[in-house]
């Protein structure tokens, strides 16, 4: 039963394929939901329908949520050990394919930032030799990361990304761009980058070398065997297919053999050469036409009802036994078979002829049931083949009916005699089931195992940046502070400079600022009013309780403030309560910038002549 939370992950997955062109619908769920939740918990989303409204208002978030699900963790001469097989072994069998000449294509599928593509292009140029790698060798590089591909295409990375090739290599296939390193121009060209989805696009064609490797874990089993399905239409007969360590459940597959397990090389299983029938020549090299006819009478007297419809949907063959089940005659061959009965009696076939060019692949289907005169029922496995020439140009389409009537009934038959050991073979196949399930989970286990393990090296890979940031960050924290020290410093060597300075005049000095706010206030000035400098400096001039008239002094302060001297006397009354006539002059306080930042005020008993 589907969960509110599964609904609600199904409909993000709508949005974006609808609005973004992305589907990733046949991704495995659990590797999905933990890469997508990683994305909303950056940006403190936690509900799937919260997200897709964060979305549609924040259309930059998609590139930001591609690059966390498509994990494009890659490097220079990944797994070592899979390229020199590859130089050792697999390239002198493509160059024994080929004769030693002719073109020879690889595809590097999913190849993220280059860097597998790139590794690709020099073993090939390594076993070749330069010149016939510019003329003979073309790597096809896909992605469906736009950002990766931009990276890729430059073809310039940092010195530690070029810490796995060997030093000879690299001064052979790069050259340097300042802090970076330059695949060759000149090899380069051999190296084609394009966009492409496994799951929607048509593949490259006749392939010598596919190259896959950790791609195909993301996707489900269906997935995973249509995609399979499409690799091996891409290969050429005995292409070689190259896959990532946690793929081992594909050694099941009916498209391809293993070749090396340990390194995951498989080989395409090549198509059929019967065709090549009609062009067997004899030792004098006449051609054969008796076994043309040997092919036809094969086709006509099989036990099984064949025919054969071209492109354009003409009834071109059917054989003997096609004409006695279904009534076709020999005017009907040279119809269009949608005029014929038997293209929709006992099924429809024009659907499924559809889906067989669409699909580029067989469609089979079984237990068809026909309704005899007799009143017995007669049963069908139909296939219906599509056949292509060598450039992938559909020509037409085989289709085979299989009479399985007397097999159901003999299964009928079999059911009934074995109804007695039907509770020991379901135990036995309970168990076989059970083996079978903990075998996949087992797989499924490596294969997350290699994602989280991509993940964490992609994780260290954003600490390792993040550590030299901050170590960078603090370089620069540590010389401000050395700066500030020294400015702290010069600051105090001043203020300790000024104060002796105060201190050694014979004069009671007061340093106010423009707010006429006490700053300084020597020796002299605590011994004539009878206040230490620690209980007025901060305060207003105004409120302190002395024996002077300090409103009086308003005026020469406002004077020097605006950049002139002044002088007034003014009656006073020292700490001892003797009264006195005091001599004040203000002159502006300017810092070291030429700024005015308040007054000195001088104040001095005025002596009797």
């Amino acid at each position: 039963m589907t969960t509110r939370a599964d609904r609600t992950l199904d409909e993000l997955l709508d949005y974006i394929r609808t609005s973004r062109g992305f589907d990733f619908t046949g991704y495995k769920p659990t590797n999905l939901e933990r890469r997508i939740k990683k994305r909303m918990a950056a940006v403190d989303v936690e509900r799937y329908d919260d997200y897709i409204d964060f979305l549609e208002v924040h259309p930059d978030e998609f590139p930001q949520l591609f690059d966390t699900i498509l994990i494009n963790v890659t490097a220079f001469f990944r797994d070592p050990q899979v390229w020199a097989f590859l130089a050792s072994d697999v390239i002198p069998q493509i160059e024994q394919l080929h004769d030693g000449h002719g073109p020879i294509r690889v595809w590097s599928a999913g190849c993220a930032s280059g860097e597998e593509a790139y590794t690709a292009a020099i073993v090939f140029a390594e076993a070749l030799g330069l010149e016939a790698f510019e003329q003979r060798v073309k790597v096809y590089a896909t992605d469906a990361d736009e950002d990766a591909l931009a990276t890729a295409r430059h073809g310039a990375y940092t010195a530690k990304e070029m810490e796995p090739i060997p030093d000879d290599l690299r001064e052979k296939y790069f050259d340097n761009e300042g802090s970076r390193h330059a695949f060759k121009k000149t090899l380069r060209r051999s190296v084609i980058f394009g966009r492409h989805d496994l799951v929607q696009d048509s593949p490259i064609s006749r392939l010598d070398l596919l190259i896959c490797r950790n791609t195909l874990m993301y996707f489900n089993a269906e997935l995973q065997n249509k995609i399979l399905s499409s690799f091996h239409f891409a290969l050429g007969d005995n292409g070689f297919l190259l896959l990532g360590k946690a793929e081992t459940m594909l050694t099941q597959s009916e498209h391809f053999v293993p070749v090396d397990l340990k390194h995951r090389l498989f080989q395409r299983v090549a198509r059929s050469h019967v065709d090549r029938l009609g062009t067997l020549q004899d030792a004098q090299g006449v051609p054969l036409s008796r076994h043309v006819l040997l092919r036809d009478a094969a086709i006509e007297g099989a036990p099984i009802s064949q025919l054969l419809v071209d492109v354009d949907g003409m009834l071109l063959l059917a054989n003997q036994q096609a004409r006695a089940s279904f009534n076709v005659t020999g005017t009907d061959i040279g119809r269009p078979i949608q005029d014929l009965e038997l293209s929709y009696r006992p099924l429809e076939l024009r659907s499924r002829i559809e889906t067989a060019y669409a699909e580029r692949r067989p469609v089979q289907v079984i237990n068809v049931d026909r309704a005899l005169g007799s009143g017995d029922i007669q049963s069908f496995d139909v296939s219906l083949a599509p056949i292509f020439d060598s450039e992938g140009v559909p020509l037409g389409v085989t289709i085979s009916f299989t009479d399985v009537t007397r097999y159901r009934r003999l299964r009928q038959e079999l059911e009934r005699s074995n109804q007695e050991l039907e509770t020991a073979y379901e135990e036995l196949q309970s168990t076989n089931e059970e083996l079978e399930t903990t075998n996949e989970e087992l797989q499924s286990t490596v294969e997350e195992l290699e994602t989280t393990n991509e993940e964490l090296q992609s994780a260290n890979e954003e600490l390792e940046t993040t550590n030299e940031e901050l170590q960078s960050t603090n370089a620069e924290i540590q010389a401000m502070n050395d700066d500030m020290r020294r400015r702290a410093s010069d600051v105090d060597r001043a203020a300790s400079l000024t104060n002796g300075i105060l201190s050694s005049l014979d004069k009671a000095v007061v340093v106010v600022d423009r707010n006429k706010d006490v700053k300084s206030w020597n020796d002299h000035a605590a011994e004539m009013w009878g206040l230490r400098a620690e209980e007025v400096e901060g305060r207003p001039l105004a409120s302190l309780d002395i024996g002077l008239h300090v409103a009086e002094l308003d005026a020469p302060i406002a004077q020097s403030l605006r950049g002139e001297s002044a002088r007034v006397t003014v009656k006073a009354t020292n700490r001892r309560g003797r009264t006195f006539v005091c001599d004040v002059s203000s002159n502006p306080f300017i810092d070291g910038d030429g700024a005015i930042q308040g007054a000195v005020l001088m104040l001095e008993e005025m002596k009797d002549d």
